[in-house]
């Protein structure tokens, strides 16, 4: 379930460039789809009868069907569900299932429930709409108690909100298809905004794990004769006997929070041409990787030293009944136990289920390795998900940075101190001097850690999973020797995951330097690494490429384009494609794809903000002012809208209304002190003095060592000539600046005033 903070926008209608890309976008429509070479499902069961007969109504094979009397779970039988007011009636029609609620307009209508999604411990409900769109209504039935529930409990969702049932972000088609159904085809037509989704089976049967079986059904016929040496693999694509990580990278297109950057799945090709994992970003993940948003297990699994030491998905589960092969801590000691265990030699030889390692009562709750290792949180309200990055609980962390730690998640009465006094009479205090890449990580999202000091180390550190050493390398800001020296490095890493990482931050860190270290990278064997070297050199028109280069360059940015194109219908990629076109110089384009990335999400305020600069940069600061205040209307409490605004405002002139703004902006903003010091700037040339001292002083408090702050605070005192203050911030300043002539003009005019 889609959880995120609103933004905000609307559309300006914009047709000057219209006509050229519903030409581009007809030779990217999906409307000659390849014949299939997937193949009936029930061809699988004569010769694989113990796995279909575990796969039959697992959640695999539930994932979704057509609504029927043998497949709706709900209560259909005149009940009533209440949400803020929208009230919903679940009804039986001529042995159809309905629902009469609210609609896209925002009145009541009747709705025909098309398919059910999932049957355990929810199910959604799926509705037709014009254009071949299926949306996932908001109102979900517990099957557990029983109930129906609303997906956003604790809001209430306008309908012309895309969180609304009907809008973009509940639409099946590119939020929830692909992984509900085999061989699911979007097929989505950006210059009719409309979709002819198929799919060769509509749950997720064998052939979404292995592939089309059409080649395997030929392999099996002639099997036992010299002719069978001709299939590899027995003639199926995917292959689970290679090495482990490719075997949980088989699993990981479904069971990760990921980017698709194809139009088609290949499956053949690795993961990372097909898809890019999300890194542990705020929002997603707590700062030591321990999961917060719904991430889908990859992200956290790829981090635990279970992944390091080759453990894949199917040492646990059951790959046709996706059961848990054992039950209890017999899952964990078939492989932690006293006894050498082959298949990985070096654990330590440790009786874990025990009291002498878990200090509780056998059988208990807190004796459970899950609980300790696995502690989980709750999607989509009653849908409650282990994490998979195997954690040992540091309460340490938890007093540090405010990450939950296990203990705490079962003795929720004690506080974290307690915790801690165990784990260290239990441990010692060792456990909690184990390097850990949580502070540097925290740090650097409180953008206090975007040096050489702190991220490089970390993303130079080998001994840590390559996901934490990418995210590392993505927070990497500065520009300095050390951080482009580690990002450099990073290129050539045998890591897909962080080549792409690394290419996608190398243009930023140098901003005015030498692009030729990406050049390797535009043929990269990886089609994630390929194409973040291209959108490299397409973000700096300005560099010059050798032709023996162009080749590579010139394929590589077709797929980056592909990739965002793959995903039109979302506002996402709309807002990449806008970007990619205002680098590009091709101000009617970015302008294009801007109001297309609105009209899709009206509430997304970064494409305001980039539409609203771009006009401003054109000299259009009346359309760049509208956008801004059509913005507002959506989201007014967005502290960059009004922050942008004042900005705009001030530049002409218009003060007072400025003002207005700036002060709303730190209002929303209160830690940014380059807006307090906006603010105050445009405070002082009201000449409210006493306001414009104090937020000037603010944003002093803020950040002690801003040479503008500290000039304009110099300059403030000097013009109410109280030199005595007035020379404590130059003298400051200077310390800054010790060679800047300006700086020595200012403080030589205050000291003369001051004796």
């Amino acid at each position: 379930m889609l959880n995120r903070t609103k933004l905000s926008g609307i559309l300006h209608h914009y047709s000057g460039i219209i006509g050229y890309w519903i030409a581009f976008f007809s030779l990217l429509s999906c409307n000659n789809v390849p014949t299939s070479d997937y193949v009936n499902p029930q061809t699988c069961i004569s010769c694989h009868p113990k796995e279909f007969a575990e796969w039959k109504n697992s959640h695999h094979d539930l994932a979704m069907q057509v609504a029927n009397d043998s497949t709706v779970l709900g209560n259909f039988d005149e009940t009533t569900f209440s949400h803020f007011g929208v009230e919903s009636r679940f009804f039986k029609k001529d042995g159809k299932f309905y629902v009469n609620t609210e609609g896209a307009e925002g009145y009541p209508a009747d709705f025909e429930i098309k398919y059910t999604f999932g049957f355990t411990p929810l199910q959604q409900y799926l509705i037709e709409f014009p254009g071949g769109r299926l949306q996932c209504l908001g109102i979900a039935w517990d099957t557990l108690e029983n109930r129906w529930f609303h997906l956003y409990p604790d809001e209430k969702i306008a309908h012309n909100d895309p969180l609304h049932w009907t809008g973009t972000y509940q639409n099946w088609n590119h939020m929830c298809a692909e992984c509900h159904s085999t061989n699911l085809q979007k097929n989505y037509d950006f210059t009719t905004d409309s979709y002819r989704t198929t799919w060769d089976v509509i749950d997720v049967s064998c052939q979404a794990c292995h592939g089309p079986g059409t080649k395997h059904l030929e392999w099996a016929k002639v099997k036992d004769t010299p002719a069978a040496k001709n299939y590899k693999n027995t003639g199926l694509f995917i292959d689970y006997k290679t090495s482990p990580w490719q075997t949980v990278d088989n699993c990981a297109p479904c069971h990760s929070r990921r980017s698709q950057i194809t139009h088609d799945d290949q499956v053949d090709r690795p993961y990372l041409d097909n898809f890019v994992p999300s890194l542990l970003r705020e929002g997603l993940y707590f700062p030591d990787g321990q999961i917060l948003d719904e991430v889908y297990v990859y992200g956290s699994f790829l981090q635990s030293k279970m992944y390091q030491a080759g453990v894949t998905c199917m040492h646990c589960h059951n790959p046709h009944s996706l059961k848990l092969k054992l039950q209890g801590n017999a899952l964990c000691t078939q492989c932690h136990q006293p006894l050498v265990n082959p298949a990985f030699p070096g654990l330590p030889l440790v009786n874990y289920d025990s009291p002498t390692h878990h200090f509780h009562k056998l059988d208990s709750a807190g004796a459970s390795c899950v609980a300790c290792h696995m502690p989980g949180r709750t999607y989509m309200i009653v849908d409650p998900r282990r994490d998979h990055s195997m954690k040992i609980p540091r309460p340490d962390l938890s007093l540090a940075l405010g990450v939950p730690n296990a203990c705490n998640g079962c003795h929720a009465d004690k506080s974290t101190e307690w915790a801690l006094s165990f784990v260290e009479k239990w441990y010692g205090t060792k456990k909690n001097q184990e390097k850990n890449f949580a502070e540097t990580i925290a740090l650097a999202r409180n953008g206090n850690a975007g040096t050489a000091r702190t991220l490089v180390p970390l993303v130079a550190d080998s001994t840590q999973p390559a996901i934490v050493r990418a995210t590392a390398l993505e927070l990497i800001e500065g520009t300095d020797e050390q951080s482009v020296a580690v990002v450099h490095t990073a290129l050539n890493n045998q890591e897909p995951l962080i080549r792409a990482t690394a290419a996608e931050r190398f243009s930023h860190v140098t901003p005015q330097g030498n692009l030729s270290p990406l050049l390797p990278l535009l043929s990269d064997s990886i089609r994630a690494v390929r194409i973040e070297a291209a959108r490299g050199f397409a973000l700096r028109p300005d560099v010059n490429m050798d032709s023996s280069c162009q080749d590579a360059y010139q394929h590589a940015l077709v797929e980056y384009k592909e990739s965002q194109f793959a995903n039109a219908d979302k506002p996402s990629s709309l807002m990449n494609l806008a970007i990619f076109f205002e680098h590009q110089q091709k101000a009617d384009s970015a302008i294009f794809f801007y109001q297309k990335t609105i009209a899709r999400d009206p509430y997304f305020s970064p494409a305001y903000l980039n539409l609203a600069n771009l006009y401003s940069r054109m000299q259009q600061n009346s359309l760049a002012e509208q956008t801004l205040r059509t913005a507002l209307k959506f989201t007014p409490t967005d502290g960059q809208c009004h922050y942008s605004l004042g900005l705009l405002l001030a530049e002409a002139n218009r003060l007072q209304d400025a003002v207005q703004h700036l002060a709303l902006a730190v209002k929303y903003l209160p830690a940014q002190e380059r807006i307090l010091y906006n603010y105050a700037l445009a405070l002082q040339k009201l000449q409210r003095r006493d306001d414009a001292e104090s937020a000037f002083l603010k944003a002093f408090s803020l950040n002690r060592n801003s040479a503008d702050i500290l000039y304009a605070l110099a300059v403030f005192y000097a013009q109410d000539e109280e030199w005595q203050q007035a020379h404590v911030y130059a003298e400051k300043l200077q310390k800054i600046l010790p060679e800047a002539a300006g700086v020595q003009q200012l403080i030589q005019y205050i000291d003369g005033n001051l004796r």
